[in-house]
C-alpha cells in the first residue's frame, strides 16, 4: 500500500502542469508586495536578548574541551575572523529580519573565504562554494546577506576605505541579482551543467593581475596528493608518516573516550565506504591505509572532531589523504525545520554539497561511529583561494573577487531553488543591491561590537584561549 501511494505521488508530481518561465518571474515580483525590497536594509537594534558569548560557550559545550581555546583563539585574530566564526551568531540575528519565503539549499556559512577553486571530477579547476558544514535547506537573502556582510568586513580588515566597503557588497549583490536573472530564464539542465571555469575567473579581473591570478590557479593544480605527501609527511623506516605539528597535528592511540584509534577508525572506514557508489567503493578498496592523526581545522569548525588518513596505492608515490570531519547540526536548523535533515548530520553535508557544488569530490561520503556523525572528502584536491590578508590584495581587486562570488552563490542557488522567481522578486534595477549594502555596512558594526565583547569574555576569563603565536 505504501509503495502504491508513493507511485501515485510520484505520477502526480510528474503530471502537474508547470507554470511558464514567465509566469514564476511575475510570481516573484508579486511578492515586492508582501515584502518589499528596501526592507532588506533593516538590521534590527533589538536581537531579542542574544548573548553572543553565551553562543560561543554553548557550540563549545558539544566540541573537544581541549580544542575549544584554539577555536577562540582564531576567532580573536580579527574582526574578519570572528566573522568567520560566528555563523551561529548572525543567524540568530538573521531570524529577526523579514524574507520572501522562497527557499534553497543554503551554504549556512556563506562568506567571502568559503569560496575558492577546486578540481571538478574531470580534473578542471572550478570556483564555487567550497565548505558545507552548515548547509541546510534556508532562505536565500540569509546566504547572500551574509555574504555581504562578510564582504564588507573582508574589505575593511584589508584597508578599504568605507565607499569602497560598501561598493563591495552592493556590487556583489548586483552580481547575484544579474546571474540569477540569467538562470531564471534558462533549461534546469543548463544551469545544473553550469560552472564558474578558469577563462570565467580570469575575466572576472583586470589585465594588470591576470599573472598573479594564473599563478593562484597554477599554485591550486599543484595542490594535489603528491604534493600533500612531500609537504605533510616524513619517511621513517622506509614507510611514509604524517608530520606531527603541536597542537594542530597530533597522532593518538587511542580516543577522547579511551578506545583505540585504529578499532574506531576500522568502523569508521566500514561505514563511510558503504555510502559510496559501487564503482568509488571498488576504486578505493584498492588502496592500504598507512596512518592517521588528528588535525585543528579552519576557524567555525575548531573543536570538532577531525582525522586525516593516509592510503597509499600502486605504491609509496601514490598516495591518497583523506580528511574525516564530524558534522554537528547547522545553525540554520532551529529556523528552518526540515525533515530532510533528520538522521545523519554527515549526509546532509554531502548531500548540500552534491546539488549545489556541481561535480564534487569523488570520494565525498558520510558515516556514523558512536552516534557521531562524520563526512569524508579527500583532504586537498587542487584546492585554491585568494589570500584575504593586508598587502596580499588590493581593495579594487578585492571588488572584482566579489562579483565572482556573487555569480557563484546565484548558480548555487539556482541549482535547487526557483530562479525565475527570486530573479523575479529581485527585479532589474539596483533597489535590492543598494538595500543589502545598507544591511552588510550595519552587520560590520554589528560584528565589531560582538567581537570586542568576545574580547571582554576572553579577558575576563570567561572564554579560553589558548596561544598560537606559532600557528
Amino acid at each position: 500500500m505504501a509503495k502504491t501511494s508513493r507511485i501515485e505521488a510520484l505520477l502526480t508530481h510528474f503530471t502537474t502542469p508547470r507554470h511558464s518561465i514567465e509566469e514564476r518571474f511575475a510570481v516573484g515580483k508579486a511578492l515586492r508586495e508582501l515584502y518589499p525590497r528596501e526592507q532588506h536594509a533593516i538590521l534590527p537594534a533589538d536581537r531579542a536578548g542574544l548573548n553572543p558569548v553565551a553562543i560561543l560557550q554553548t557550540q563549545a559545550a558539544t566540541r573537544v574541551q581541549r580544542l575549544v581555546p584554539l577555536r577562540h583563539a582564531r576567532m580573536q585574530a580579527s574582526e574578519f575572523a570572528f566573522l568567520r566564526g560566528s555563523a551561529a551568531i548572525m543567524a540568530h540575528d538573521l531570524s529577526l529580519t523579514q524574507h520572501t519565503g522562497l527557499l534553497v539549499q543554503t551554504c549556512g556559512d556563506m562568506h567571502v573565504s568559503n569560496i575558492g577553486l577546486y578540481a571538478s571530477a574531470e580534473r578542471n579547476l572550478v570556483l564555487a562554494i567550497n565548505d558545507f558544514d552548515e548547509t541546510h535547506i534556508g532562505a536565500w537573502e540569509w546566504d547572500l546577506k551574509r555574504l555581504a556582510a562578510s564582504a564588507v568586513v573582508a574589505a575593511a580588515h584589508i584597508g578599504a576605505d568605507s565607499e569602497r566597503q560598501r561598493e563591495a557588497a552592493r556590487l556583489l549583490t548586483q552580481s547575484y541579482r544579474l546571474r540569477m536573472r540569467e538562470y531564471g530564464k534558462k533549461g534546469f539542465l543548463n544551469v545544473w551543467y553550469d560552472r564558474l571555469d578558469q577563462h570565467s575567473v580570469l575575466e572576472a579581473f583586470s589585465p594588470e593581475v591576470h599573472d598573479r591570478v594564473h599563478a593562484v590557479m597554477a599554485k591550486a593544480r599543484r595542490r594535489d596528493n603528491l604534493q600533500v605527501l612531500g609537504k605533510m609527511t616524513d619517511l621513517i623506516d622506509n614507510q611514509h608518516r604524517i608530520r606531527e605539528l603541536h597542537p594542530f597535528v597530533i597522532r593518538e592511540t587511542h580516543t577522547d573516550d579511551g578506545r583505540p584509534v585504529m578499532e574506531v577508525l576500522g568502523v569508521l572506514l566500514d561505514a563511510y565506504i558503504s555510502s559510496l557508489p559501487e564503482e568509488r567503493q571498488m576504486l578505493l578498496s584498492r588502496y592500504r591505509l598507512v596512518d592517521v592523526v588528528r588535525k585543528v581545522v579552519g576557524v567555525g569548525s575548531v573543536g570538532t572532531r577531525c582525522w586525516v588518513i593516509l592510503l597509499t596505492g600502486a605504491d609509496d608515490d601514490d598516495p591518497l589523504f583523506l580528511q574525516v570531519k564530524e558534522a554537528q547540526p547547522s545553525v540554520l536548523a532551529p529556523y528552518f525545520p526540515s525533515n530532510l535533515d533528520q538522521g545523519n548530520q554527515g549526509k546532509r553535508v554531502v548531500r548540500g554539497q552534491r546539488l549545489i557544488q556541481g561535480s564534487p569530490d569523488i570520494f565525498l561520503g558520510w558515516c556514523e561511529v558512536e552516534g557521531r556523525h562524520f563526512y569524508v572528502r579527500q583532504l586537498r584536491d587542487m584546492k585554491g583561494s585568494l589570500e584575504i590578508e593586508p598587502g596580499a590584495v588590493r581593495p579594487r581587486h578585492f571588488v572584482d573577487y566579489c562579483r565572482l562570488c556573487g555569480w557563484a552563490l546565484a548558480l548555487a542557488h539556482a541549482k535547487s531553488g526557483d530562479a525565475a522567481q527570486i530573479a523575479g522578486y529581485m527585479g532589474k534595477s539596483g533597489v535590492i543591491d543598494q538595500a543589502i549594502a545598507d544591511f552588510a555596512v550595519a552587520y560590520r558594526d554589528r560584528n565589531a561590537q560582538d567581537y570586542l565583547l568576545m574580547k571582554q569574555a576572553i579577558a575576563r576569563g570567561e572564554l579560553a584561549m589558548a596561544d598560537i603565536t606559532s600557528d
